[in-house]
């Protein structure tokens, strides 16, 4: 089944998000920012499927980063966790799921907070 994943270009606001919850999780929303062009590419079953679109899109493989939006959480620490398949770039010395440099990081939550959040 085909699940719609949407790229977000331009402040889209924090209910936005909530339009995903369900189609297929009920308390997550998949995301892949690309950190050059600032976009988010929101929705899907996988991360691979959202950075497949923001390729087909003009984005560079390098530059995309994914994880897990959860936006019933209070804590705005917990809202976002960046963990995906598509991070393991050993040429960007990320060997793991997880995002493992704080810059990244801090770009993938600017770029979200400013979208979604903020």
């Amino acid at each position: 089944m085909n699940y719609p994943i949407e790229i977000i270009r331009k402040k889209a606001g924090k209910d936005y998000v909530n339009k995903f919850l369900g189609k297929p999780f009920d308390e997550v929303v998949k995301f892949v920012v690309d950190i050059e062009r600032k976009i988010i590419a929101l929705g899907g079953e996988l991360h691979s499927d959202a950075g497949e679109l923001l390729i087909e899109d003009g984005s560079d493989n390098r530059n995309l980063w994914g994880g897990n939006i959860y936006p019933l959480r209070k804590k705005e620490d917990e809202l976002i966790e960046y963990n995906s398949l598509i991070n393991i770039k050993p040429l960007k010395s990320n060997f793991s799921l997880e995002v493992q440099d704080d810059k990244i990081k801090q770009e993938i939550r600017k770029i979200i907070n400013e979208l979604m959040y903020g």
